[in-house]
C-alpha cells in the first residue's frame, strides 16, 4: 500500500490532539471555537439544510435487460 507521509503525520497530529482532550468531543469543539474567535476572522453562518423525506431513488422502476 502507499504511504503518503503527509497523512500520516496528519493524522498523527489529530491522534495526539484528540487524546489530548481524552477524546470528547464536546471539548475539542470548545477548544476550535476558542482558537477561532482568538483567530479573529469573521466566520460564515449557513444556514441548516434540510433533507426532504422524499426517497433518493425514483417512484417508477425502469425494468433493464441484464443483456442491454
Amino acid at each position: 500500500m502507499y504511504k503518503n507521509e503527509i497523512l500520516e503525520e496528519i493524522h498523527k497530529y489529530r491522534e495526539e490532539y484528540a487524546s489530548s482532550f481524552n477524546y470528547d468531543l464536546n471539548a475539542i469543539f470548545n477548544d476550535l471555537r476558542k482558537k477561532q474567535i482568538a483567530h479573529g476572522h469573521k466566520v460564515v453562518k449557513l444556514p441548516i439544510k434540510r433533507r426532504s423525506n422524499k426517497s433518493l431513488h425514483p417512484t417508477q422502476t425502469e425494468s433493464v435487460s441484464p443483456l442491454a
